[in-house]
Protein backbone atom coordinates (compact mmCIF):
# COMPACT_ATOMS: atom_id res chain seq x y z
CA UNK A 1 0.00 0.00 0.00
CA UNK A 2 1.37 3.42 -0.92
CA UNK A 3 1.32 6.08 1.78
CA UNK A 4 -0.86 9.13 1.12
CA UNK A 5 1.11 12.04 -0.33
CA UNK A 6 0.53 14.23 2.73
CA UNK A 7 1.79 11.52 5.08
CA UNK A 8 4.90 11.02 2.94
CA UNK A 9 5.54 14.76 2.89
CA UNK A 10 5.18 15.03 6.66
CA UNK A 11 7.52 12.13 7.23
CA UNK A 12 10.19 13.63 5.01
CA UNK A 13 9.77 16.96 6.76
CA UNK A 14 10.20 15.41 10.20
CA UNK A 15 12.96 12.87 9.60
CA UNK A 16 14.61 13.80 6.33
CA UNK A 17 14.65 12.55 2.74
CA UNK A 18 14.60 8.81 2.24
CA UNK A 19 13.35 8.04 5.73
CA UNK A 20 9.62 8.02 5.02
CA UNK A 21 9.27 4.38 6.01
CA UNK A 22 11.50 4.39 9.09
CA UNK A 23 8.42 3.04 10.82
CA UNK A 24 5.99 1.31 8.46
CA UNK A 25 2.86 3.35 9.05
CA UNK A 26 1.15 1.40 6.29
CA UNK A 27 1.98 -1.85 8.05
CA UNK A 28 4.58 -3.07 5.53
CA UNK A 29 8.21 -3.86 6.20
CA UNK A 30 10.74 -1.40 4.82
CA UNK A 31 14.49 -1.31 4.24
CA UNK A 32 16.60 0.85 6.56
CA UNK A 33 16.38 4.47 5.40
CA UNK A 34 19.27 6.40 3.92
CA UNK A 35 20.06 8.83 6.71
CA UNK A 36 23.35 10.24 5.46
CA UNK A 37 21.76 13.59 4.71
CA UNK A 38 19.15 13.52 7.50
CA UNK A 39 19.19 16.50 9.86
CA UNK A 40 20.66 15.91 13.31
CA UNK A 41 17.83 15.55 15.83
CA UNK A 42 18.10 14.19 19.32
CA UNK A 43 15.31 12.46 21.19
CA UNK A 44 14.74 15.58 23.26
CA UNK A 45 14.47 17.73 20.14
CA UNK A 46 11.86 15.36 18.73
CA UNK A 47 9.88 15.50 21.97
CA UNK A 48 10.17 19.28 22.19
CA UNK A 49 8.54 19.51 18.75
CA UNK A 50 5.55 17.28 19.54
CA UNK A 51 2.01 18.52 19.07
CA UNK A 52 -1.00 17.65 21.26
CA UNK A 53 -2.19 15.23 18.56
CA UNK A 54 1.02 13.21 19.01
CA UNK A 55 -0.14 12.16 22.47
CA UNK A 56 -3.03 10.03 23.74
CA UNK A 57 -4.55 9.94 27.22
CA UNK A 58 -4.20 6.89 29.42
CA UNK A 59 -7.43 4.89 29.10
CA UNK A 60 -8.80 4.68 32.64
CA UNK A 61 -10.92 1.64 31.73
CA UNK A 62 -7.78 -0.29 30.80
CA UNK A 63 -5.32 0.79 33.49
CA UNK A 64 -4.44 -0.44 36.96
CA UNK A 65 -3.01 1.42 39.94
CA UNK A 66 -0.81 -0.63 42.29
CA UNK A 67 0.04 0.91 45.63
CA UNK A 68 3.21 -0.33 47.30
CA UNK A 69 4.86 0.98 50.45
CA UNK A 70 7.43 2.67 48.20
CA UNK A 71 4.92 4.37 45.90
CA UNK A 72 2.40 4.00 43.08
CA UNK A 73 2.71 1.93 39.91
CA UNK A 74 0.48 2.46 36.88
CA UNK A 75 -0.08 -0.40 34.41
CA UNK A 76 -1.70 0.02 31.01
CA UNK A 77 -3.60 -3.13 30.04
CA UNK A 78 -3.61 -4.74 26.58
CA UNK A 79 -7.09 -6.14 25.84
CA UNK A 80 -6.34 -6.27 22.10
CA UNK A 81 -3.88 -9.10 22.77
CA UNK A 82 -5.22 -10.80 25.90
CA UNK A 83 -8.92 -9.93 26.22
CA UNK A 84 -9.90 -12.86 28.46
CA UNK A 85 -6.96 -12.32 30.80
CA UNK A 86 -7.62 -8.59 31.03
CA UNK A 87 -11.31 -9.23 31.80
CA UNK A 88 -10.36 -11.81 34.45
CA UNK A 89 -7.81 -9.44 35.94
CA UNK A 90 -10.43 -6.69 36.22
CA UNK A 91 -12.73 -9.12 38.02
CA UNK A 92 -9.97 -9.98 40.49
CA UNK A 93 -9.10 -6.33 41.08
CA UNK A 94 -12.71 -5.30 41.63
CA UNK A 95 -13.10 -8.15 44.14
CA UNK A 96 -10.06 -6.70 46.03
CA UNK A 97 -8.21 -9.97 45.42
CA UNK A 98 -4.74 -8.41 45.38
CA UNK A 99 -5.16 -6.08 48.36
CA UNK A 100 -2.75 -7.14 51.09
CA UNK A 101 -0.99 -9.80 49.01
CA UNK A 102 2.74 -9.57 48.40
CA UNK A 103 5.72 -9.44 46.12
CA UNK A 104 6.82 -13.08 45.92
CA UNK A 105 9.91 -12.98 43.78
CA UNK A 106 12.53 -10.53 42.58
CA UNK A 107 15.09 -12.22 40.36
CA UNK A 108 17.98 -10.00 39.36
CA UNK A 109 18.00 -9.13 35.66
CA UNK A 110 14.72 -10.97 35.09
CA UNK A 111 11.35 -10.37 36.77
CA UNK A 112 9.45 -9.12 39.81
CA UNK A 113 6.41 -11.30 40.56
CA UNK A 114 3.46 -10.82 42.91
CA UNK A 115 0.44 -12.78 44.15
CA UNK A 116 -0.67 -14.98 47.04
CA UNK A 117 2.30 -16.30 49.06
CA UNK A 118 0.36 -19.49 49.79
CA UNK A 119 0.12 -20.45 46.12
CA UNK A 120 -2.90 -21.54 44.11
CA UNK A 121 -2.80 -25.17 45.30
CA UNK A 122 -2.99 -24.37 49.00
CA UNK A 123 -6.51 -24.72 50.41
CA UNK A 124 -5.85 -21.65 52.55
CA UNK A 125 -5.11 -19.51 49.50
CA UNK A 126 -7.27 -16.52 48.79
CA UNK A 127 -10.29 -17.60 46.69
CA UNK A 128 -10.63 -16.21 43.16
CA UNK A 129 -14.33 -15.52 43.63
CA UNK A 130 -16.10 -14.91 40.32
CA UNK A 131 -12.85 -14.86 38.36
CA UNK A 132 -11.96 -17.86 36.22
CA UNK A 133 -9.33 -20.23 37.61
CA UNK A 134 -8.33 -21.41 34.13
CA UNK A 135 -8.15 -19.55 30.84
CA UNK A 136 -7.27 -20.64 27.34
CA UNK A 137 -3.79 -19.43 26.34
CA UNK A 138 -3.62 -15.96 24.79
CA UNK A 139 -0.01 -16.11 23.70
CA UNK A 140 -0.71 -14.82 20.18
CA UNK A 141 -3.55 -13.29 18.19
CA UNK A 142 -4.40 -12.95 14.51
CA UNK A 143 -2.17 -10.48 12.69
CA UNK A 144 -4.63 -9.69 9.91
CA UNK A 145 -6.34 -6.33 10.30
CA UNK A 146 -4.04 -5.21 13.11
CA UNK A 147 -2.65 -1.67 12.84
CA UNK A 148 1.02 -2.61 13.11
CA UNK A 149 3.76 0.02 12.90
CA UNK A 150 6.80 -1.86 11.65
CA UNK A 151 10.42 -1.24 12.58
CA UNK A 152 12.84 -1.38 9.64
CA UNK A 153 15.48 -3.61 11.23
CA UNK A 154 15.78 -7.39 11.39
CA UNK A 155 14.88 -9.16 14.64
CA UNK A 156 16.30 -12.38 16.08
CA UNK A 157 12.99 -13.73 17.38
CA UNK A 158 10.39 -12.69 14.80
CA UNK A 159 10.02 -11.88 11.09
CA UNK A 160 8.90 -8.35 12.02
CA UNK A 161 8.72 -6.20 15.13
CA UNK A 162 7.12 -2.85 15.82
CA UNK A 163 4.32 -1.30 17.84
CA UNK A 164 0.58 -1.70 18.22
CA UNK A 165 -1.21 1.09 20.10
CA UNK A 166 1.90 1.85 22.11
CA UNK A 167 2.84 -1.75 22.93
CA UNK A 168 6.01 -3.42 21.62
CA UNK A 169 4.95 -6.30 19.42
CA UNK A 170 6.05 -8.82 16.81
CA UNK A 171 4.30 -10.59 13.97
CA UNK A 172 4.58 -13.37 11.43
CA UNK A 173 2.33 -12.45 8.54
CA UNK A 174 2.81 -15.83 6.83
CA UNK A 175 1.40 -17.57 9.92
CA UNK A 176 -1.12 -14.76 10.58
CA UNK A 177 0.18 -14.32 14.13
CA UNK A 178 0.99 -11.28 16.22
CA UNK A 179 2.16 -11.10 19.82
CA UNK A 180 3.50 -8.74 22.47
CA UNK A 181 7.21 -8.83 23.25
CA UNK A 182 8.96 -9.23 26.59
CA UNK A 183 10.56 -5.80 26.81
CA UNK A 184 11.49 -4.04 30.04
CA UNK A 185 8.35 -3.08 31.95
CA UNK A 186 6.01 -5.55 30.23
CA UNK A 187 3.56 -7.34 32.53
CA UNK A 188 2.52 -10.97 32.13
CA UNK A 189 0.34 -13.62 33.77
CA UNK A 190 2.64 -16.12 35.48
CA UNK A 191 1.79 -19.77 34.87
CA UNK A 192 2.86 -23.33 35.67
CA UNK A 193 3.64 -25.96 33.03
CA UNK A 194 -0.05 -26.17 32.09
CA UNK A 195 -0.70 -23.44 29.48
CA UNK A 196 -4.10 -22.79 31.10
CA UNK A 197 -2.70 -22.23 34.59
CA UNK A 198 -2.08 -18.47 34.37
CA UNK A 199 -5.42 -16.67 34.88
CA UNK A 200 -3.81 -13.44 36.15
CA UNK A 201 -3.86 -14.17 39.87
CA UNK A 202 -0.05 -14.02 39.79
CA UNK A 203 1.59 -11.33 37.68
CA UNK A 204 5.17 -10.48 36.83
CA UNK A 205 6.99 -7.53 35.29
CA UNK A 206 10.23 -7.68 33.31
CA UNK A 207 12.97 -5.83 35.22
CA UNK A 208 16.04 -6.88 33.25
CA UNK A 209 17.33 -7.47 29.76
CA UNK A 210 14.41 -8.49 27.55
CA UNK A 211 13.81 -12.27 27.93
CA UNK A 212 12.38 -12.62 24.43
CA UNK A 213 12.53 -16.42 24.61
CA UNK A 214 9.34 -16.12 26.66
CA UNK A 215 7.45 -14.58 23.73
CA UNK A 216 4.50 -16.73 22.59
CA UNK A 217 4.86 -18.93 25.69
CA UNK A 218 2.92 -16.81 28.16
CA UNK A 219 0.16 -14.18 28.10
CA UNK A 220 1.41 -10.61 28.31
CA UNK A 221 -1.37 -8.42 29.67
CA UNK A 222 0.08 -4.90 29.72
CA UNK A 223 3.04 -2.66 30.54
CA UNK A 224 4.12 -0.35 33.34
CA UNK A 225 3.81 3.29 32.30
CA UNK A 226 4.71 4.94 35.61
CA UNK A 227 6.44 3.87 38.83
CA UNK A 228 8.67 1.17 37.37
CA UNK A 229 11.37 2.07 39.86
CA UNK A 230 9.18 0.76 42.68
CA UNK A 231 9.25 -2.73 41.14
CA UNK A 232 12.77 -2.85 39.75
CA UNK A 233 14.62 -1.54 42.83
CA UNK A 234 13.21 -4.04 45.34
CA UNK A 235 15.61 -6.28 47.29
CA UNK A 236 16.42 -9.45 45.37
CA UNK A 237 15.12 -12.71 46.81
CA UNK A 238 17.76 -15.14 48.03
CA UNK A 239 15.77 -18.29 47.26
CA UNK A 240 15.80 -20.24 43.98
CA UNK A 241 14.73 -18.09 40.99
CA UNK A 242 14.71 -15.02 43.22
CA UNK A 243 11.79 -16.09 45.43
CA UNK A 244 11.79 -14.64 48.92
CA UNK A 245 12.45 -17.14 51.67
CA UNK A 246 10.34 -17.33 54.82
CA UNK A 247 13.06 -15.39 56.63
CA UNK A 248 12.84 -12.47 54.21
CA UNK A 249 10.11 -9.81 54.44
CA UNK A 250 7.88 -9.69 51.40
CA UNK A 251 6.88 -6.18 50.25
CA UNK A 252 3.11 -5.85 50.49
CA UNK A 253 0.60 -4.77 47.88
CA UNK A 254 -1.31 -2.12 49.80
CA UNK A 255 -4.11 -2.03 47.26
CA UNK A 256 -4.76 -2.52 43.54
CA UNK A 257 -7.51 -0.64 41.71
CA UNK A 258 -8.83 -0.14 38.20
CA UNK A 259 -8.12 3.50 37.44
CA UNK A 260 -11.67 4.02 36.17
CA UNK A 261 -13.00 3.03 39.61
CA UNK A 262 -10.98 5.68 41.45
CA UNK A 263 -12.31 9.14 42.33
CA UNK A 264 -11.22 11.68 39.74
CA UNK A 265 -8.79 13.31 42.16
CA UNK A 266 -6.92 10.01 42.66
CA UNK A 267 -6.58 9.04 39.00
CA UNK A 268 -3.14 9.37 37.40
CA UNK A 269 -3.40 11.98 34.64
CA UNK A 270 -0.96 10.71 32.04
CA UNK A 271 -0.43 11.00 28.30
CA UNK A 272 1.45 8.47 26.20
CA UNK A 273 3.22 9.20 22.93
CA UNK A 274 1.33 7.63 20.04
CA UNK A 275 3.27 5.11 17.97
CA UNK A 276 1.38 5.63 14.71
CA UNK A 277 2.58 9.12 13.81
CA UNK A 278 5.34 10.86 11.88
CA UNK A 279 6.66 12.13 15.20
CA UNK A 280 7.14 8.60 16.47
CA UNK A 281 8.90 7.71 13.22
CA UNK A 282 11.27 10.60 13.95
CA UNK A 283 11.79 9.36 17.49
CA UNK A 284 12.71 5.89 16.21
CA UNK A 285 15.17 7.39 13.76
CA UNK A 286 16.72 9.57 16.47
CA UNK A 287 17.60 6.37 18.34
CA UNK A 288 18.68 4.37 15.29
CA UNK A 289 21.00 7.17 14.17
CA UNK A 290 22.29 8.72 17.38
CA UNK A 291 23.65 12.17 16.51
CA UNK A 292 24.29 13.39 20.05
CA UNK A 293 27.73 14.99 20.45
CA UNK A 294 28.95 11.99 22.48
CA UNK A 295 28.33 9.39 19.71
CA UNK A 296 31.11 8.75 17.22
CA UNK A 297 29.40 5.97 15.28
CA UNK A 298 25.59 5.62 15.11
CA UNK A 299 24.35 2.03 15.15
CA UNK A 300 22.01 2.51 12.19
CA UNK A 301 19.54 0.02 13.61
CA UNK A 302 17.45 -0.59 16.72
CA UNK A 303 15.78 -3.39 18.65
CA UNK A 304 12.08 -3.17 19.49
CA UNK A 305 12.90 -3.24 23.21
CA UNK A 306 15.29 -0.29 22.92
CA UNK A 307 12.76 2.17 21.50
CA UNK A 308 11.66 4.55 24.27
CA UNK A 309 7.91 4.98 24.83
CA UNK A 310 7.58 8.43 26.42
CA UNK A 311 4.94 9.20 29.05
CA UNK A 312 4.18 12.64 30.46
CA UNK A 313 1.78 14.33 32.84
CA UNK A 314 -1.39 15.28 31.01
CA UNK A 315 -1.28 18.77 29.58
CA UNK A 316 -4.37 20.84 30.40
CA UNK A 317 -5.67 22.62 27.32
CA UNK A 318 -6.08 26.38 27.69
CA UNK A 319 -8.09 28.80 25.60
Amino acid sequence: MRLPRLTRTLLRTVIGPGAALAVGLAGAAAPPPDTASAPSRTLQQVLDATQPSDWRPLDADHALLLELPAGRVVIELAPAFAPAHVANLKTLVRARYFDGLAILRVQDGYVTQWGDPLGADDERARPLGKAAARLAPEFTRAAAGLAFNVLPDADTYAPETGFVDGFPAARDRAADEAWLTHCYGMVGAARADDPQSGPGSELYVVIGQAPRQLDRNIALVGRVVQGMEHLSALPRGSGPLGFYTDAEPRPALTRVRLVADLPAAERPALELLRTDTATFAALVESRRQRRDDWYRRPAGRIDVCNVPLPVRAAVTATR
